[in-house]
């Protein structure tokens, strides 16, 4: 129960930063593109995490908290187009792609436990 109060913490703020970075990358950078994608992605695992709270079943649960892990895999495959294309200074992209992998672990730590239970 605590990786999933953890895990539900770490994706509002996560959440959150990456909606200020769309903010930031549309009007800043007029990057109009790259941003949509990431704040697609990166607002869906927050999204999807607080949805599998309420699952109707185990394996409801385990496919709410898998798409999770997707989206912050893409999340962060946009994190280093973003980064690679000049749109994101080294100290931006390592927090944010710090927060994401953290993401990823705790997510795959919950996978794993749910599905040997």
């Amino acid at each position: 129960m605590k990786a999933q109060n953890e895990v539900l913490t770490l994706s509002r703020s996560f959440g959150s930063r990456i909606v200020k970075l769309y903010r930031y990358l549309i009007t800043e950078h007029k990057e109009y593109i790259l941003s949509k994608q990431i704040v697609r992605s990166g607002t869906s695992v927050g999204a999807n995490i607080h949805e599998a709270r309420y699952a109707q079943s185990r394996s409801d649960f385990i496919s709410k908290m898998h798409i999770a892990l997707k989206e912050a895999s893409e999340t962060e495959y946009w994190l280093f187009l973003l980064y690679d294309g000049g749109y994101l200074q080294a100290s931006l992209y390592e927090s944010l792609q710090k927060d994401c992998a953290s993401l990823i672990r705790l997510l795959t730590a919950i996978l794993n436990t749910s599905k040997k239970s």
